[in-house]
């Protein structure tokens, strides 16, 4: 460290030294650094004063020196002192006593500058004593020592009572006195002070007694509280704080409680801030982390009480561990330690110290500290107290007297709110603390449940600025969070309060249900998990549910109703969640859990809806089964309890709707079916494709009638819940949206949704779209009013063009729109003017339709292309889609049958005895009121029936405009209007009928019913195959209404002349348009039309057995269902329901292990068409086959003068009716033209009816059976060499896929098909008498016979060599003829693709040509052939039957290339020929006589031909020569390949050739007798027979073996007969 004074100002210290020191002394006085200056000084008079020491300085000159600088500082002799200590301390350690001197010489020269005092208080006793300050060192030391013990160690101040017991009991005294006069604090204190004096009493222990006096007189906070804090001037800050954490200290022992006058004391003193809590926080036990380990130790347990309680325990275990748990929890009950930190939060509570409580919670585990139930109480009561005023305010309900609450004395305490906004920055807080403890406090939660309805009465009031609107946005939110973290929570700890349920219920109703259900979700999925008592709570709570659910049965639905409600009103989410999880499993608990239901609150309702919807989302759940063709079970049966809990109940259905429609928009239609079963439960709109005939007549009346006969349950009692459903799709605008989205989803489930799965779940999918829009486009037609239905429903283009709803739907959501629309305006105008007439009222309803529909047809005319509307009007489109079925006709019969039941119901109840009187009359009021409403409403709809006919009448001939073709009219009609509406629902397909029906009735120019019905009947593989199941079923309705009309049309000629004789829907000459008139020529004839009702039948039979045969599901069910819907009808041709039936029988027997759904469709088909087949007819009884008058059969089909334009569609429709009978069965043909005598009695075109089709049926028929017989046997083995080589005509090539199959496996299956065939037909017990005769007499014969098989053979060669000249005459009729008319032949199109290869036909054709001809004396052939050359100029559907078979003889011959790609052969190839009876007679007379000459012969040569068998075989072989064996193949087109083949024709089996070949031979010369039995036969089954014996339809296998060797020489014969005629 420098020295400050230099050696230089010593050396010269009188000249300038002594100036230079005291101006330094004076520069580091003013220094401003007052330290620094401080400690340079003490260095600079250090300096001064060490020279003085060490000699170089006088001791004077420093005194003098010093002497001027004193004054710069005051404390500057104190710094002398200093630095006189230090010198003294090391002179005193010097051996230079000369130093030692020169110190004390200075320290005595400036004894004037220091005082005695100062320098005895710093310098040794010694020194002291050396400079005469004290006399002597030793007693100074003694005597400091005395005055440090007095002063230390001599106790003047009494702490204990005892020391000091007066000071103290006045001190007591002082403090408990009555302080209610002037006594305060200020003058007490005073007091205390002085005892404090006079007493030598501890200010501690005073402040002690002070505070012990206060816990002992609580009620003076007034007078304590200023008292100690004046008392606490004159104490240390912390001596309180260390005082009262001394007293908690002291009952800190394990059995030590503290009192709660100590925690008050420090409450209010904390309050008051006379102490820090962080202060007083560390003298409390226990410690934070303590509670923190204990708050975990709780959750732990309450996972171990759950985890017992979804534990399977068998019962032997229980017992043991119930008492393992008793033990458990009596030693859980020793009382725990005292929790000092919360008692004095409990303290702070009760005085309202909320800002100290707040940060004591803040220390704790969340709610732990309210879970302790005195604080929870005294934090409910601070909420009391701060929401009382508000509450009295808003809250009270009217009437209610209430008790208020007073506020607390404390000035400090929290404000009272007075408005929301205070209500939230106050109480929010202080209710989020308490959590789900408010459940101590029911009253509380019932006062915060007010207050918040009247806050969101308040908030849903508009009017308010924007400023407080965003408050009060502010304050809902923080509503909606105390609801989800105080309300809910509390409400799962209370004990089933309904009431409080109820009330919470009343604040939530005004939530938006979008807020309510994500209440509940947090509230089922998360605040459950938040607290160790609600973990238990929801594990207690499943447990319970599970109880009830094992017992819940039918018969006790009330208790256990009961207990369910019970357990609802606390943990609704938990309990419904378990039962809609059983629901799932189990379908049958569905009834019982709805019953169950009653007892719930409308909060447990609402809950139960939010519920069911977490479920149905529940992403987890697969909606198909693992088939993937089904919709799961588990959707199903929430569905259905959808259906039936929202029905019963009073339950909110927006979320649920809205849900739906949120799936429709993703493009989901699951969900659908839930909608479905809602609208269904609630409106009681049934959709079901299984309604009767009646049910659906029943639906075409008016309302009531549709609610007593329409609908399978009675529907009762659904006013209410169909106005709930209304009014919930109304509130939430989604009426409209529903139906369009369902619209539109009906395309998506095919093309968005359907991809990757199972075509029968789409079709499924499909369908249930489709009726949940029918069903659910009901209930608001029949629910909405007019305004509510036209406000929301846009007009069509919109809805088509701008929606992109298909037309069908958007019609149907229009129609109930039109009609409210007409029948207003027709209200109006009735009202407008009184006339009563008739036609008045007739009149305005017209002009009120045009009003209404004027626009429509604007509207309709964007929905489709300009061209549409060259053949169909707009108006008659709009008419056909705006009208229904109520507007048609009336169901006068469901009418009458409603009033008999009521009537019947009457009666007994009049007959009932035990009645009481009283219930009897009103039932009788009930049953004649509906009565009266029935008749009313039969009378009502008439009137209107004959409105809506009139109008149709007025506007009909502007309906068809046929600018082209009415051919093109009637494809525009089917496939705009018919086709799309009939599939719509079952109503629409009878409506559709029924509508043809009517345009046809109306004589409505243009329209050709004919075409129409054609086209409808021609094809229907198309349209089956696109159906879906119900589409299926509805346009197997259609096609049923529609056969029930051409049906009574059919069944009686004076019907037919009267309904439709002279309409222009059957003229079969379609002239220009405007020509429509025509002679009677025109028409279509009785006779020709049962001809087209015949090949309707017929295609319709082809049709089917086509889909039956595909293999493809859809195909395969979609048939059977139209099917056994137009059973009524169809079959009604014997042979036609035979080909059926083995069919259906195949179907059963294939797919009774791979497809149960066809199964047990085809099973119940074949027994229900069993059921028909004694209304069964042959086919001569369905169409007599007699040639029409040649006028009747008009030139080719025109549409011009010229014939030009003619509509290539109506050609290929006269002709497919032809065409159709030969592909007809096809097996069929097979079957029995190659062997089954069945065909000769019942296949169309399989037998000549020459005989039976007059009438005359009895013996000659059977004759005609033996004769074919016995000449099959030569053919017989050619045909077995055709079988060999299959030939492949190009029909066969584009039929099927087996058409390589080897002949050897073709005739296995033909054998097992014969056997099947044998086996499957029943015969009656007279047919099997004659057949056992039939067969003794062919053995008799055959054991006579002994002549040679050439002789049998010249005799059939001799028959044979007739048929050319027959042929060749035929041949020049025809020519001759078709030169007569001047027509050409009428252009053939190909066929369609037939399910029978054409060379079959052709075959069988021939068979039938050979046994014609056989069995016909030439007058027959002459009579035959004349009404067969007109036969190339068909009009529309008037082919005539009777001449095709020889014309295609004909053709046979000429061209046989031709014929096959033609289908004239299949045109022609139905009829038979017909006679004229006389001739008839005659014919068969010659033929019994011809056939008994040759059956004797053939007998005789029976036994050779049996041994000879295997030569003949071989020998017919080589006579066929090779070409005649190819034609052959062509002709018979021997399908060794076709599927179809294989299921039939048995005569291919081996076993059986050689049987035949047997019998052939004997039959051949037995020929009478054969006859005479065949006669017989044929008679049964002309009328009505069913079955065949084994023995005949062998028979028929052999005649058809030997036709097939034998085609040449039949043809041949034919001429003859020709030239011999």
């Amino acid at each position: 460290m420098a020295a400050l004074l230099p050696a230089e100002w010593i050396k010269n210290w009188e000249k300038g030294g002594k100036s230079e020191f005291v101006q330094l002394c004076r520069a580091l006085s003013e220094n401003k650094n007052h330290d620094v200056g401080f400690r340079d000084i003490q260095q600079a008079l250090y300096e001064l004063a060490y020279h003085v020491v060490r000699g170089n300085l006088k001791h004077d000159q420093a005194s003098n020196v010093l002497g001027d600088v004193i004054e710069f500082r005051e404390d500057m002799p104190s710094i002398l002192a200093d630095v006189f200590c230090i010198l003294d301390i090391e002179t005193s350690c010097l051996e230079e006593k000369n130093k030692r001197d020169h110190f004390t010489q200075l320290v005595l020269a400036c004894l004037y500058l220091v005082s005695d005092t100062v320098l005895k208080e710093r310098l040794d006793p010694e020194t002291l004593e050396s400079l005469g300050l004290i006399k002597q060192s030793q007693q100074f030391n003694q005597k400091s020592v005395k005055i440090k013990t007095k002063l230390f160690y001599k106790q003047q101040k009494f702490n204990l009572l005892r020391e000091e017991n007066e000071g103290y009991a006045k001190l007591i005294a002082e403090l408990g006195q009555d302080l209610s006069g002037n006594i305060t604090s200020d003058l007490i204190l005073e007091n205390i002070k002085s005892l404090i004096g006079c007493f030598n009493l501890d200010p501690n222990r005073v402040l002690d007694i002070i505070l012990e006096v206060y816990e002992c007189r609580p009620e003076y906070d007034d007078f304590f509280v200023p008292l100690i804090e004046s008392y606490m001037y004159m104490c240390e800050p912390q001596t309180l704080c260390h005082i009262l954490g001394f007293k908690f200290k002291f009952y800190q022992d394990p059995s030590g409680e503290t009192p709660s006058s100590l925690y008050r004391v420090a409450a209010v003193l904390l309050q008051h801030n006379l102490i820090d809590l962080e202060d007083l926080y560390v003298h409390l036990l226990p410690g934070d982390n303590a509670i923190i380990e204990e708050h975990k130790r709780e959750i732990v347990e309450a996972k171990q009480i759950v985890r017992k309680l979804t534990m399977v325990v068998l019962s032997s275990e229980k017992t043991e561990e119930k008492e393992k748990e008793k033990e458990k929890e009596e030693e859980k009950t020793e009382k725990p330690p005292d929790n000092q930190k919360l008692g004095l939060l409990e303290a702070l509570l009760k005085i309202g110290d909320w800002h100290h409580a707040q940060s004591i919670m803040d220390q704790m585990p969340p709610f732990y500290s309210t879970s302790h139930k005195p604080i929870a109480i005294a934090l409910c009561q601070l909420v009391h107290v701060t929401i009382e005023p508000l509450y009295r305010r808003v809250g009270v309900p009217k009437g209610a007297k209430g008790s208020p609450i007073s506020s607390l004395p404390n000035k400090r305490a929290p404000k009272q709110a007075e408005s929301f906004e205070e209500l939230r920055k106050e109480v929010f807080n202080m209710l989020c603390y308490l959590g789900p403890h408010l459940s101590h406090d029911p009253i509380l939660f019932a006062k915060v449940v007010r207050l918040g309805k009247a806050f969101m009465k308040e908030f849903q009031s508009d009017g308010s600025k924007q400023e407080d609107k965003e408050k009060m946005e502010t304050l809902f939110s923080c509503l909606l969070s105390i609801t989800d973290q105080v309300l809910l929570p509390s409400l799962s700890l209370m004990d089933c309060n309904a009431c409080m349920s109820e009330e919470l219920w009343g604040m939530f109703k005004t939530f938006p249900y979008q807020y309510r259900y994500r209440l509940y979700g947090q509230w089922k999925n998360e605040t459950y998990n938040s607290h160790p008592l609600l973990v238990k709570v929801k594990a207690q709570t499943i447990d319970r549910a599970k109880y009830i659910m094992k017992r819940l049965t039918k018969e006790n639905v009330k208790p256990s109703g009961r207990q369910i409600g019970k357990l609802s009103h606390s943990n609704p989410t938990i309990l419904f969640d378990y039962i809609l999880s059983q629901i799932q499993k189990y379908d049958n608990l569905i009834t019982p859990v709805v019953d169950s239901l009653k007892y719930l609150t409308s909060l447990n309702y609402d809950v139960l809806a939010y519920c069911i919807i977490e479920a149905l989302a529940n992403p987890e759940k697969e909606r198909m089964k693992h088939d993937d063709t089904t919709i799961s079970s588990w959707l199903q049966s929430l569905a259905s309890f959808c259906g039936a809990v929202f029905r019963k109940y009073p339950i909110e259905l927006a979320g649920l709707l809205q849900y739906v429609a949120n799936q429709l928009k993703a493009g989901k239609s699951f969900d659908l079916l839930i909608l479905k079963e809602v609208v269904q439960k609630m409106a009681g709109i049934e959709i079901t494709e299984e309604m009767t005939m009646e049910q659906l007549e029943a639906m075409t009346g008016g309302e009531q009638l549709k609610a007593e006969g329409g609908y399978f349950g009675q529907i009762r009692n659904t006013k209410k819940s169909s106005q709930r459903l209304k009014d919930a799709l109304l509130d939430h605008d989604l009426a409209l949206p529903l139906c369009l989205l369902m619209a539109q989803q009906r395309n998506g489930v095919v093309f968005q949704e359907g991809g990757e799965k199972h075509l029968k779940l789409v079709g499924k999918l499909y369908d249930q779209c489709h009726d949940t829009l029918v069903q659910f486009g009901g209930f608001l037609a029949s629910n909405l009013s007019t305004e509510d239905y036209i406000k929301r429903v846009p007009s069509i283009d919109v809805l088509c063009n701008e929606f992109h709803t298909p037309h069908d739907a958007a019609f149907f959501l229009s129609r109930p729109m039109y009609a409210h629309h007409i029948s207003s305006k027709y209200d109006e105008l009735k009202k407008a003017e009184k006339g009563n007439k008739q036609q008045h009222k007739v009149h305005k309803y017209i002009t009120s339709c045009e009003l209404v529909m004027a626009p429509v047809h604007e509207a309709v005319i964007s929905l489709h292309l300009p061209k549409v509307w060259d053949d169909i009007s707009p108006q008659f489109y709009a008419t056909f889609w705006s009208l229904t079925m109520y507007d048609l006709a009336v169901p006068h019969s469901s009418y009458d049958r409603e009033v008999n039941k009521l009537k019947v119901q009457m009666k007994a109840i009049d007959d009932n005895q035990e009645m009481p009187p009283n219930k009897k009359k009103k039932e009788k009021e009930r049953c004649t009121a509906l009565q009266d409403k029935l008749l009313e409403e039969e009378k009502k709809q008439l009137e209107h029936v004959q409105r809506v006919l009139q109008r149709l009448k007025l506007e009909k001939d502007n309906w068809l405009l046929a600018k082209s073709t009415k051919n093109e009219t009637i494809t525009k009609f089917l496939q705009l209007c018919i086709f799309p509406r009939c599939i719509f629902s079952a109503i629409d397909a009878v409506y559709c009928a029924h509508f043809v029906e009517l345009v046809h009735q109306q004589k409505t120019p243009n329209f050709s019913t004919l075409l129409c019905y054609d086209r409808v009947f021609s094809d229907i593989i198309y349209t089956v195959a696109s159906c879906t199941e119900n589409e299926a079923s509805r346009y197997g309705r259609f096609l049923c209404c529609m056969l029930e009309t051409v049906t009574r049309w059919h069944s009686d000629r004076v019907i037919y002349e009267k309904e439709c004789g002279n309409y222009p829907g059957f003229l079969t000459i379609l002239r220009a348009t405007g020509f429509d008139g025509g002679n009677k020529a025109d028409q279509l004839d009785y006779e020709n039309f049962r001809h087209v009702v015949h090949k309707w039948h017929y295609k319709l039979t082809k049709a089917s057995v086509h889909c039956l045969e595909t293999g493809e599901y859809t195909h395969i069910r979609n048939i059977l269902i139209v099917l056994t819907k137009i059973l009524p009808w169809y079959p009604k041709v014997l042979n036609l329901g035979q080909a059926l039936e083995r069919r259906v029988h195949k179907i059963c027997q294939e797919e009774k292990e791979k497809r149960p759904d066809l199964y047990a469709l085809a099973m119940g088909y074949s027994g229900q068409l069993k059921s028909r087949k004694p209304f069964m007819i042959p086919e001569n009884e369905f169409h007599h086959k007699d040639p029409p008058a040649r006028n009747a059969v008009p030139a080719t089909v025109q549409n011009g003068p010229g014939g030009a334009g003619m509509p290539t569609s109506l050609t290929i429709n006269t002709v497919r009716l032809e065409e159709g009978a030969t592909e007809e069965t096809a097996d069929k043909l097979k079957e029995k033209s190659q062997g089954v005598v069945k065909v000769i009695n019942k296949t169309v075109n399989a037998t000549p009816k020459v005989t039976t089709s007059n009438g005359n049926s009895a013996s000659n028929s059977k004759i005609i059976k033996e004769k074919d017989d016995k000449e099959k046997s030569g053919k017989e083995k050619d045909k077995e060499k055709k079988d060999k080589t299959p030939a492949a005509t190009p029909e066969m090539k584009a039929l099927g896929k087996d058409g390589k199959d080897k002949p050897k496996e073709e005739r296995a299956n033909k054998e097992e098909k014969a056997r099947e065939i044998k086996e499957k037909t029943p015969k009656s017990d007279k047919e099997k008498e004659k057949v056992k005769k039939e067969e003794k007499a062919s053995k008799e014969e055959k054991s006579k016979t002994v002549v040679t098989i050439i002789e049998s053979k010249s005799t059939a060669e001799k028959e044979r060599e007739k048929e050319p000249s027959r042929e060749r005459d035929l041949a020049k009729e025809m020519k001759s003829k078709e030169n007569a008319k001047g027509g050409e032949k009428v252009p053939v199109a190909g066929s369609l693709k037939s399910p029978v290869p054409r060379s079959e036909t052709s075959e069988s054709e021939r068979e039938q040509k050979r046994r014609k001809v056989d069995t016909h004396s030439s007058p027959s052939h002459s009579s035959t052939v004349k009404g067969t050359a007109m036969l190339p100029k068909v009009p529309l559907v008037s082919e005539n039957y009777s001449s095709s078979r020889v014309i295609s003889v004909h053709f046979l011959q000429d061209n046989l290339n031709e014929l096959k790609e033609s289908s004239a052969k299949h045109y022609i190839n139905h009829t038979t020929p017909t006679l004229s009876k006389s001739k008839e007679r005659e014919v068969e007379k010659k033929d019994l006589d011809k056939s008994r000459e040759r059956s004797r012969e053939r007998e005789k040569k029976d036994e050779k031909d049996r041994k000879d068998r295997k030569r003949d075989h071989s020998n017919s072989d080589r006579e066929v020569p090779q070409d005649s064996t190819k034609r052959r193949k062509e002709e018979n087109g021997t399908t060794g390949s076709s599927k179809h083949s294989k299921s039939e024709s048995p005569s291919d089996s081996p076993r059986l050739n050689e049987k035949e070949k047997e019998k052939n031979k004997s039959k051949s010369s037995g020929k009478e007798k054969g006859d005479s039995i065949k006669a017989e036969k044929m008679e049964k089954s002309s009328s009505g027979s069913k079955k065949e014996s084994r023995h005949d339809k062998e028979k028929t296998e052999k005649k058809e073996k030997r036709d097939s060797t034998g085609g040449k020489e039949e043809k041949k014969h034919h001429k003859s007969s020709d030239k011999h005629r």
